[in-house]
């Protein structure tokens, strides 16, 4: 656990460890039984808004000459490039959306428009992150392997830039998290093999290809080919740059005699046509980093905030399903924000949700969200919460300050309870408002509860040993 810190475990026997275990697969149960076509219906429309703004964005954008068809076109694409890495891919590849046995909308066969393969990222995010969640020297999320962001971590100097190393990070997201699920410590340590390096190679430049062709060449031309299409057809009345290097070179090339009718006829397309070009290849890299930034954002904020611990490996060794359960509750963080929020940040604005259950369909996080606390309430667990800004202050301060040698751990958030009133005073628990919710005869659980448990069946698991999360690799 963190430096003179008590682990949250530590007032819970193994009974009452067992018996929150079987709490929380309940309500993984509870869900699974309840997906249907509302589910369903939710992921295909997403899918379709993101495509919409696509395209929006790319219709703007072959108006990209003009400043307020490049703002809004860049908006519209980098609002689709968001929903489709947050909000469709991570919770897709996640096997979120399995369950329905859509051959277009499954984990085994969607790729995403960033620079991860899907595979790599499987197995670097789903299989590792995801079953070793903050356990120092395991979980290879925790710094991305290139900072230190918990005390623990051995000072070296080269964290002395990680604060300048970090804002370039923001802006190249997606390729410093590819170079990331490449795994190169494995690779150093002789645990991965040189073909299966070059395999991941391969895969990244595969997709480094593909992006650059679409983004930076294809969409770009098409903008500037609709432009040169619209000059001729309003006969070279648009308006055009007054200085352009293919405009100068023409106009050198009619001042000297030679080809001038054609070089007349091009100095009346061309420098718009560049300038075009230009304007598109610009918005579209301005809406690959709008992305990044806000996945960077996202992420950081909901694992690296002062409120979540981190564990040695003989912390949780032997641990068992419960003691998994409470190491994703309170290694995870969650951003408090509107309905929207939650959306374009895929829901991982519930990552203390998320890490108790990655496959689960992000949309019933929220809605999930009450039970938990409740449990956290009656465990006198932690439950860690933030607005966007506090969150992101608390990331980007651990960030500078361990850049330096030494640091201590911030002090830890104690049990979660209900919001006070408008006199300061605690108000009705989070448990007494969630029994409240219950219908009458409905199952009841907990040690403030009659005993008997949960009523219900945990999911089975049978394929993973305790305290490995289900639906991953």
């Amino acid at each position: 656990m963190s430096i003179d810190t008590e682990s949250p475990l530590a007032h819970l026997s193994e009974d009452t460890i067992e018996a929150l275990a079987k709490e929380f697969d309940a309500i993984h149960a509870q869900v699974y039984a309840d997906l249907g076509e509302r589910d369903r219906r939710y992921i295909k429309n997403v899918i379709a808004v993101q495509r919409q703004l696509a395209v929006a964005g790319r219709v703007l954008l072959l108006g990209s000459a003009s400043k307020p068809a490049w703002l809004a076109g860049t908006a519209c694409l980098g609002m689709a490039k968001i929903l489709e890495n947050m909000e469709i891919g991570h919770n897709v590849m996640h096997g979120q959306w399995d369950w329905m046995n859509d051959p277009d909308i499954h984990s085994s066969s969607w790729d995403w428009d960033t620079a991860s393969t899907a595979k790599a990222w499987k197995h670097s995010h789903n299989y590792i992150h995801h079953t070793f969640t903050n356990i120092r020297g395991k979980d290879k999320d925790l710094g991305y392997e290139i900072m230190r962001i918990d005390p623990h971590q051995k000072w070296h100097p080269v964290y002395l830039a990680q604060p300048f190393y970090n804002v370039l990070l923001m802006a190249f997201f997606e390729w410093g998290v590819a170079l990331h699920d490449m795994d190169l410590e494995a690779v150093r340590a002789g645990e991965k093999s040189w073909p299966e390096v070059w395999e991941d190679l391969k895969g990244i430049a595969g997709k480094a290809r593909a992006q650059v062709v679409k983004d930076y060449v294809g969409w770009p031309l098409v903008s500037a080919g609709a432009f040169g299409l619209a000059q001729l057809a309003f006969r070279g009345r648009l308006g055009q740059p007054a200085t352009s290097r293919l405009g100068r070179r023409l106009r050198a090339l009619r001042s000297t005699g030679r080809l001038s009718v054609v070089a007349d006829a091009l100095d009346r397309t061309i420098p718009g046509v560049e300038r075009t070009f230009l304007s598109t290849l610009m918005a579209d890299a301005t809406a690959n980093i709008i992305r990044n930034v806000w996945a960077h954002g996202i992420i950081f904020c909901g694992h690296f905030p002062d409120q979540t611990y981190t564990f040695s490996p003989d912390e949780v060794e032997n641990e068992t399903r419960g003691g998994w359960y409470v190491r994703q509750l309170v290694g995870a963080a969650n951003i408090e924000g509107s309905p929207l929020f939650h959306i374009i940040s895929g829901n991982l604005g519930y990552q203390v949700e998320h890490h108790l259950y990655p496959d689960m369909p992000s949309t019933r996080y929220a809605e999930i969200a009450p039970q938990v606390r409740e449990i956290c309430e009656r465990y006198k667990l932690p439950y860690n919460s933030g607005p966007l800004i506090r969150q992101w202050f608390m990331v980007h301060r651990t960030i500078l300050r361990l850049a330096f040698p030494g640091g201590t751990a911030r002090p830890k958030p104690g049990p979660y309870h209900g919001e006070l009133d408008h006199d300061g005073a605690p108000g009705p628990s989070e448990a007494a408002r969630f029994r409240e919710r219950v219908p009458a005869g409905g199952p009841t659980a907990g040690p403030e509860h009659d005993p008997g448990g949960v009523q219900g069946s945990p999911p089975l698991n049978s394929e993973n040993a305790p305290g490995t999360p289900r639906g991953q690799e």
